[in-house]
This record gives structure tokens, C-alpha cells and sequence, in this order.
């Protein structure tokens, strides 16, 4: 960072980049948690609902390919706050295509478009992150997802009320995008950081596609991305489904995954300061497959949901430690990090149909167990993970 910030306002930029994650956390967990309702008003069977959410996956996906260079142009504050209005229409659009006027195809583009916004926000609020992170002197960025955590578990909360009190799907997220818009866009008044970004010099994007470590880092990220949004997009319709839960119930299961990955988040910088990131994240992958098991296989309703809460809790630490991992070098944190979330939301873009068919053949409950099968491999990545030296160029 070429510019020294007054304490003052790193104090305010870290608060900012922690209420951004929160309601972005409110914005995504609001539809996950409505998925089961969604399912139902259109009718939609698991291999059909699977292409549906395939739909934000890839507005997500297709923003992180730019992300880092927009983010780079238009410096994280101008970023996030475009990000928020996007999210915002997508949840109205969502909300209209699922109770208003029932359309697939309207949802559709609703959370294409909320995932559009997101992925922007997600580079955006990570490059400020990293910079705050920085500036402060101490481990912090896996709290600023946390407060990602917070947010969904706020989220879950309200949508569990919302079904309990049968408030309609387009009511609940049109509230929703208003309070998502309007906080986000104070909070990036915060802001203080350009990351990395001299705007007389290129972004670095292509140059760290090249970067093997950054690559390899992503690839982790993919598999833990995949163990984490799996959760997101199917746990509340698997038990509702395959434990004969009720939709109200089957948001307070999503709620238990969401409480404990934000517990695990919020404490687990206590075992990467005490063990490192590579002994702890191997410890959370191994938490998370065992979790995905018992859930799955359980004959108790209630040891599946202690099931689900391992597998929250499992899922904690990985994708913020990836981030941080990519951010080692501030000379191209921008860029690294644009490029593991792109190849990290992959995981959204091919999981989603990929447990909604193996739903449509073993029912989606059973098909949880693609987790684990490529979580035990992808522990051979997570040396990569060990902390890098800064470099004295870009």
C-alpha cells in the first residue's frame, strides 16, 4: 500500500468490508434458503431445479472472469457499490419469477443476475479485505467471512419465519433487496484501499493464469467451494426429502450449517495461529467429509443435523484462507485472487446439476456423498496453501 491511512479510517474501512460481507451473505443465504419454495411453486423435479440454480452459478462464474480487471479499473469501492444494486434487482426479479408471476425462466434470470452481482462483490470485498487486512497488521480476513457466516445465519432465520408465517416468496425478497442495496452501498463509503492497483499498469490477470501455485490454490478452493455450496443448494430440500422434514424445518438445517461454519470462522484463526493453515485445513476437509456422512446416513434426525453441523464447521476455514492465500503477495493480490474465485466458483456453476442428477437417480439426499468422494483426494493439494514471501516487484 503506497499510502498510509490514518488508524481512524482503517477502523472504518474494516467495519465497511464487515458489514459488506454480512449482506452479501444476506443476499445469497436468502435465496438458498427459499430454494425449497421455489422448487415447489414451479414445479420443478431435482434434475430441473439443478439447471434453475445452475443459473446464478454461471452469472457468478461469468463475473469473476472480469472481475479482477473491473475491480482493478474501478477500485473496490465503485465495484462494490455497483454490485449491490445488481444483487438487489436480481432478488426483486427472483422474487417476482417465483410468487408474482410464476416463471422459470424469470427466476432464472433473477438469479443470474443476483449471482452476477455477487461474484463481482465477492474479488471486490476481498481486494478491500486483503488491503484492511494489511493495514491492521493481524489476521483477519477469515472474520470478514464470518460476517459473510453471520449474514446467512440472519438470513436463514428470516426465512424460516418468512415460511412459518407464509409470507409470500416476493415480499420477502423484495424487503430483502432494498435493506441489501441500501447497507452496502454505506457501507462502501468506507473504503479506502485501491488494492494493489497503479492505474498506470496493467491488472496482472493473465500473467497469474500462468502461476501454478495460483492455480493449484484455486483448484483447493474449487473443492472446498463445491463442499460449501452443495450445502447451500440442497441441504434444506435433502431433508426435507430424505428425513421427511417440513419446509420450515428443513430452512432451520440449513440454519445449523450456516451457525456452525460461522462459529468455526469466527474461533478457527485460533488453530491457523496455533498449527498453521496447512495442518488446519486438512483437519476442517477431513470434519467436513465425516459431517456430509452422518447427515446422510444417520437413522436419527437429530444426529443427522449434528451431522450437518460438522459439516458446517468443517466447511469453515477453506475458502478464506484460500483468499488469503492468493492475497500473500499484495504486488498482484487483485489478480490472484480474481483467479482462484474463478476457478473455485466453477464448483457453483457444476454443482448444482451434478447433485440434482445424481438426486434424480439415488434421491438427492444420497447424492450429498459426492463431497467427501472429492474431498479425501483434494487433500493432496492443501500444501499449497503455505505462506508465500512478498515480492519487491509487481
Amino acid at each position: 500500500m503506497s499510502v498510509t491511512v490514518p488508524r481512524n479510517q482503517v477502523r472504518a474501512a474494516a467495519a465497511g468490508v464487515a458489514v459488506t460481507f454480512g449482506l452479501n451473505g444476506v443476499a445469497v443465504a436468502t435465496w438458498f434458503a427459499r430454494v425449497p419454495a421455489a422448487r415447489d411453486a414451479l414445479g420443478l423435479t431435482p434434475g430441473a431445479l439443478g439447471l434453475l440454480l445452475l443459473s446464478m452459478s454461471f452469472g457468478a462464474c461469468l463475473a469473476m472472469l472480469t472481475a479482477g480487471e473491473v475491480t482493478h479499473r474501478l477500485r473496490p469501492k465503485l465495484t462494490v457499490s455497483v454490485s449491490a444494486v445488481t444483487v438487489a434487482v436480481g432478488l426483486a426479479v427472483a422474487g417476482v419469477g417465483i410468487g408474482a408471476y410464476p416463471s422459470p425462466w424469470l427466476t432464472a434470470i433473477g438469479i443470474f443476475t443476483l449471482g452476477y452481482g455477487s461474484g463481482l462483490c465477492d474479488v471486490a470485498m476481498n481486494v478491500e479485505a486483503a488491503e484492511v487486512e494489511r493495514a491492521i497488521g493481524k489476521t483477519v480476513m477469515p472474520r470478514f467471512h464470518a460476517m459473510w457466516s453471520l449474514g446467512t445465519v440472519a438470513a436463514a432465520g428470516m426465512a424460516s419465519f418468512a415460511a412459518w408465517a407464509v409470507l409470500p416468496v416476493t415480499a420477502h425478497l423484495a424487503v430483502v433487496a432494498v435493506v441489501v442495496a441500501g447497507g452496502t452501498l454505506v457501507a462502501a463509503r468506507t473504503y479506502r484501499f485501491a488494492g494493489e492497483a497503479d492505474h498506470g499498469r496493467g491488472s496482472g490477470v493473465l500473467a497469474a493464469w500462468r502461476e501454478p501455485r495460483t492455480l493449484l490454490i484455486g483448484l483447493l478452493v474449487l473443492v472446498l467451494a463445491f463442499t460449501e455450496g452443495t450445502a447451500n443448494d440442497w441441504v434444506a430440500v435433502a431433508f426435507i426429502d430424505g428425513h421427511e422434514f417440513d419446509p420450515a424445518l428443513g430452512a432451520l438445517v440449513f440454519g445449523v450449517f450456516v451457525t456452525t461454519m460461522t462459529f468455526g470462522r469466527i474461533f478457527g484463526t485460533i488453530l491457523l495461529d496455533r498449527w498453521g493453515r496447512v495442518p488446519a485445513i486438512a483437519l476442517s476437509m477431513v470434519l467436513a467429509a465425516a459431517g456430509v456422512a452422518v447427515a446422510v446416513f444417520a437413522s436419527s434426525a437429530l444426529v443427522a443435523v449434528v451431522g450437518v453441523g460438522v459439516w458446517g464447521l468443517g466447511t469453515a476455514l477453506g475458502f478464506p484462507v484460500g483468499m488469503s492465500a492468493a492475497a500473500d503477495d499484495p504486488a498482484r493480490a487483485a489478480a490472484r485472487v480474481s483467479v482462484v474465485a474463478v476457478i473455485g466458483y466453477t464448483a457453483f456453476l457444476a454443482g448444482p446439476p451434478l447433485v440434482g442428477f445424481l438426486g434424480n437417480e439415488v434421491g438427492v439426499l444420497r447424492a450429498l456423498l459426492i463431497v467427501p468422494m472429492l474431498l479425501l483426494p483434494a487433500l493432496a493439494l492443501v500444501p499449497m496453501l503455505k505462506p508465500v514471501k512478498e515480492s519487491s516487484t509487481p
